[in-house]
C-alpha cells in the first residue's frame, strides 16, 4: 500500500502524463498553485491542460471551487464597453414593427419619414447637454462662388437656424412663421437666420430647442393630416422645391447640422439608415442637372460642345455611383436638365460612398478630394463635382 500511495503523490506533484503546462514541462498540480490559476481560469485565459487541472482541482476542493464560482459570476459582469449612441436604423425598425402590428389611423408619409427620423435623433441628441454644451462653438461650413466658406456660431445657434429655415416649410403649410415680427432682407435660410441672431438681445441658449422642436412635431403632424399637400410648393427665396423634396431637404440639413454639432462637443453620430439616406442621395442627384444648368449659364462650367439635346431624348451622361448603405446608381444628364440621362451615351463614372457624397452636397468636402473612383471625361467630373458641393447653404 504504502508504494502505491507514494506513486500516486509523485504523480499529484509532477504531473500525469501528457498533462504539460504552456512552457512545455510538467503541469505541477498542488493546492496553491492551482489556486493562483482560478482568475485566469475564470476569464478563459488558461492553457488547456491548466484549464484540465483546474476543473479537476474544482471537484476535490470546496474553498476553491466557492472562489471560483464567485470569480465567474464577477467576468459575467465585465463586458466590451460599448457605444451609448442608438442604431440609427433603430428608431425606424422599432416603429416598423409596432406599426405592422396595429397600423396608423394617419400615417406620416414616406417622404417625411426622414426628417421625422432626423429630427428625432438631433433632439435626442441634445437632451442631455448642459450650458457648456450650448455654448461650445460650431463652424458652419458651405462652397461659394467655388470657394469654402464658414460662418463661426454655437450649438444653440444652429438649432436656431433649423428652426428659421424649417420655418420656410411652416409658413408652406399655413403654419406660424418663428421669425414673427422679424423682417429678413431677402427670405433666403442665410438671412432668415441672420435677422434671427441679430434680432436676438442675448445669444441663443438652450430655450431655443422647445420650439424647435415643437414646430418640426407641426410640421410633421400637419403633412400627416392634410391630403393633397404634394402639390405645395416651398420658396427659398432663390428658388422653390415641391413639399416632398423640400422635407428631405430639411432631413438633409438636420443630420449634417447634427454631426456639426456632434463634432463640437466630441461626440460620435451616425449617418442616417440607408432608406433614409438614399432619399437624400437621390434627392441631390435629381437636382444635379438643374444646378449644372445654373452654373453654365454663369460660367461656372464648361459649356455644351454640341447641340442642345431635345427634352426626354438621350443625351451624354455620367454615371453616379453611390456605395454603402442607402447606395443606387444614378445617370446625371450633363447637356440638358431636361435630357434623359442614358448608358448608351455615358461619358464618364464617379463612384463615392453614399455619407461622403451627402457631405460634398454639404459643402463639407471639398470637391477634388470627394470621389473615391472616377474614369471618363475629367471635365464631366470636375463639373459634377463643383455642381455638388455649390447646392450648399448655410
Amino acid at each position: 500500500m504504502s508504494g502505491r500511495t507514494g506513486q500516486r503523490r509523485e504523480r499529484t506533484a509532477a504531473g500525469t502524463p501528457g498533462a504539460n503546462g504552456p512552457d512545455g514541462m510538467p503541469l505541477v498540480r498542488e493546492h496553491d498553485v492551482l489556486k493562483s490559476l482560478l482568475g485566469a481560469w475564470a476569464l478563459s485565459a488558461c492553457a488547456p491542460a491548466e484549464g484540465e487541472a483546474v476543473e479537476e482541482h474544482l471537484g476535490d476542493c470546496g474553498p476553491c471551487a466557492d472562489e471560483a464560482l464567485r470569480l465567474r459570476e464577477a467576468v459575467g459582469l465585465l463586458h466590451r464597453p460599448e457605444s451609448l449612441d442608438l442604431d440609427p436604423g433603430l428608431r425606424t425598425r422599432v416603429l416598423e414593427s409596432c406599426l405592422e402590428r396595429r397600423p396608423p389611423r394617419i400615417p406620416v408619409p414616406e417622404w417625411a419619414a426622414a426628417y421625422d427620423a432626423e429630427t428625432a435623433r438631433l433632439d435626442a441628441l441634445l437632451q442631455d447637454f448642459g450650458d457648456s454644451e450650448w455654448h461650445a462653438p460650431v463652424r458652419l461650413r458651405w462652397y461659394e462662388a467655388d470657394e469654402a466658406s464658414s460662418r463661426r456660431t454655437t450649438v444653440a445657434g444652429v438649432i436656431a437656424h433649423l428652426l428659421t429655415v424649417d420655418g420656410l416649410v411652416a409658413v408652406a403649410l399655413g403654419l406660424n412663421d418663428p421669425l414673427g415680427e422679424i423682417t429678413a432682407a431677402r427670405p433666403t435660410p442665410a438671412d432668415r437666420t441672420e435677422a434671427y441672431w441679430r434680432a436676438a438681445r442675448f445669444p441663443p441658449t438652450r430655450s431655443v430647442r422647445a420650439p424647435w422642436r415643437e414646430q418640426s412635431h407641426a410640421l410633421v403632424r400637419t403633412v400627416s393630416f392634410t391630403g393633397g399637400t404634394e402639390r405645395t410648393t416651398v420658396p427659398y427665396g432663390d428658388f422653390e422645391l415641391p413639399l416632398p423634396d423640400a422635407l428631405l431637404d430639411r432631413a438633409f440639413e438636420c443630420w449634417v447640422h447634427a454631426e456639426d454639432i456632434a463634432e463640437a462637443v466630441d461626440y460620435p453620430y451616425d449617418p442616417p439608415s440607408g432608406r433614409h439616406l438614399h432619399r437624400l442621395v437621390d434627392l441631390a442627384a435629381r437636382l444635379l442637372p438643374a444646378v449644372l444648368e445654373h452654373r453654365r449659364l454663369h460660367g461656372l462650367a464648361s459649356p455644351v460642345e454640341r447641340r442642345l439635346v431635345a427634352a426626354g431624348e438621350p443625351g451624354r451622361s455620367l454615371r453616379l455611383e453611390i456605395e454603402g448603405s442607402g447606395g443606387g446608381e444614378w445617370l446625371i444628364p450633363l447637356d440638358s436638365p431636361a435630357a434623359k440621362g442614358s448608358a448608351e451615351h455615358e461619358v464618364a463614372h464617379v463612384a463615392l460612398d453614399g455619407a461622403e457624397f451627402c457631405r460634398l452636397a454639404a459643402g463639407h468636402v471639398p470637391p477634388r478630394e470627394a470621389a473615391a473612383g472616377q474614369e471618363g471625361d475629367r471635365t464631366a467630373i470636375r463639373d459634377v463635382l463643383f455642381a455638388a458641393a455649390s447646392m450648399s447653404r448655410m
